[in-house]
């Protein structure tokens, strides 16, 4: 049993799991660099301590300094959020090492399914289908990687094998801009998870992105929460997410979620974990990969079954058994969560950095927003650009829809640029509406300037903005003549009684 929790993360999440621990009675510790040192989830925390300079590499990837300020400060368990130390194995181990309890997976676990390319060994000899890659264990040079290529196929991705959210991905449609690309995503991998390997996968056109959530605990009851529907994403990284899935039936999804107990229990896994698969048009699916953490879209989860995942993390961490038991899971209407991200939509979604002034969240009815900002706090480039998470429960999917357009129009954040225009007129496209649309719709078949038919609303604009104009002139031109009495009512009686004095 502990009683006091060190948050090895920041931003939203931290806040999250700040305030699960609160709720459950339990102390927290909060850990910060130099720009978040106002932080919300500093101001929350019971305790707070400085990791050093903003990037990361110097601040929150730092696990021996975390290790130190957790027996600094008595913390007698950790909780990693997603990113950064997450789904690191040595970090986990050491954390066993120093009789530290790590909220999240054992170790081995990590090793077996959060490396992506030990994942893909591992669920292969399990009989699991995976998507055509590279199924070597372990690092493989540029050079190997390069004479793999073709026989895989273009296009394909480049993958980090230590981390996900879309960080040191690239997608490669030809062998000669391969070198370049590949150099791209160890950097950007090395910089985010401390570990730049990458390996291949083929890019499986006209796909749908579908999770399942698991829960374990350490008496070997494993359980599904049903699916998560990430398909709108843009360069990998998802924007809109929904659940349940429009394109997954009964059938389906029970399939997926027992293969998905089945990938789990292969490598003896504990507490909250996420598979992901690629479903196809003609609904087959392919083991993506499995990320041995929290997810950020784990708040539509919660809506739609009514389990608190972070809560259940805490309490597996704890020895616990699970609280519910497969058959107790229901999905209970439909959720959506839009991530407001400090970017430009109408500037090829340039990251936006400045004080935020003034911040308007909206509220109502089946509406939630998990965020870790607040106004005079400041973005900054050293960090992933997510604000908050607007999420919304409807008890139909229509619903939902209609409370997220009410939620988006509510909000209001001043100061920087931000995506929530991308997200309303999203939830405006006909075919979101329809559910009609796979993981390349954004970048190929959406945008913020023209209609979906494809037509140009210029021509629309200039007759409008021509009868507006006419309209003006019209009344420029009219002489308003002037009433017979040009005088107020008060003038009258003020007369009226002069004269009767």
């Amino acid at each position: 049993m502990f009683k006091k929790v060190l948050v090895a993360n920041r931003g939203e999440i931290a806040v999250r799991i700040i305030r699960a621990c609160r709720e459950l009675g339990i102390e927290t510790v909060a850990v910060y660099s130099e720009v978040d040192r106002q932080a919300l989830h500093v101001r929350y925390a019971d305790e707070a301590y400085l990791l050093g300079p903003a990037p990361s590499s110097e601040s929150y990837l730092r696990a021996e300094k975390i290790l130190d300020i957790a027996k600094i400060s008595g913390a007698d368990a950790i909780h990693p959020g997603y990113g950064f130390l997450a789904e690191r194995e040595d970090f986990a181990s050491k954390c066993a090492d120093a009789n530290l309890v790590f909220i999240g997976p054992k170790a081995s676990s990590i090793a077996a399914m959060g490396d992506k390319g030990k994942a893909r060994a591992t669920v292969l000899k399990a009989g699991i289908p995976v998507v055509p890659g590279t199924e070597d264990v372990g690092n493989m040079t540029d050079e190997d990687l390069l004479k793999v290529a073709p026989t895989i196929g273009f296009p394909l991705l480049i993958k980090a094998t230590a981390g996900g959210g879309g960080k040191g991905m690239r997608e490669v449609t030809s062998l000669d801009e391969m070198p370049t690309l590949l150099a791209s995503a160890r950097r950007e991998a090395q910089a985010s998870f401390g570990d730049g390997n990458v390996y291949l996968e083929k890019l499986v056109s006209g796909a749908r992105h579908i999770e399942i959530q698991i829960l374990a605990d350490t008496q070997g009851n494993v359980i599904h929460l049903g699916e998560r529907d990430c398909s709108i994403q843009r360069r990998h990284q998802k924007l809109i997410e929904e659940s349940p899935s429009s394109f997954v039936d009964e059938e389906l999804r029970s399939r997926m979620g027992d293969v998905a107990v089945k990938s789990a229990k292969a490598v003896d896994y504990v507490n909250a974990g996420t598979i992901e698969f690629l479903v196809d048009k003609d609904k087959h699916f392919y083991f993506l990969e499995m990320n041995t953490r929290l997810q950020v879209e784990h708040p539509i989860t919660e809506m739609v079954t009514g389990v608190d995942i972070v809560a259940e993390q805490i309490r597996i961490a704890r020895g616990r058994q699970l609280s519910y038991t497969q058959e107790q899971i229901s999905i209970n209407g439909h959720s959506i969560e839009c991530r407001i991200n400090a970017e430009d939509p109408y500037n090829n979604f340039l990251p936006s950095t400045g004080r935020i002034t003034h911040s308007l969240l909206p509220t109502g009815p089946g509406v939630r927003v998990d965020s870790g900002v607040y106004p005079g706090f400041e973005i900054t480039p050293f960090y992933d650009p997510l604000i908050a998470k607007l999420i919304v429960w409807g008890e139909t999917r229509a619903q939902a829809i209609l409370r997220m357009r009410r939620a988006l129009e509510e909000y209001r954040i001043v100061g920087v640029r931000t995506n929530i225009p991308f997200h309303q007129t999203m939830m405006d496209s006909h075919r979101f509406m329809g559910g009609q649309y796979d993981t390349r719709f954004v970048e190929e078949r959406f945008s913020m300037n023209r209609s979906e038919d494809g037509s140009n609303d210029s021509e629309i604009a200039a007759i409008l903005a021509t009868l507006v104009a006419h309209q003006q002139i019209e009344r420029s031109a009219q002489i308003v003549r002037r009433g017979e009495r040009d005088v107020s009512n008060w003038k009258w009686v003020g007369r009226w009684e002069r004269m009767h004095r």
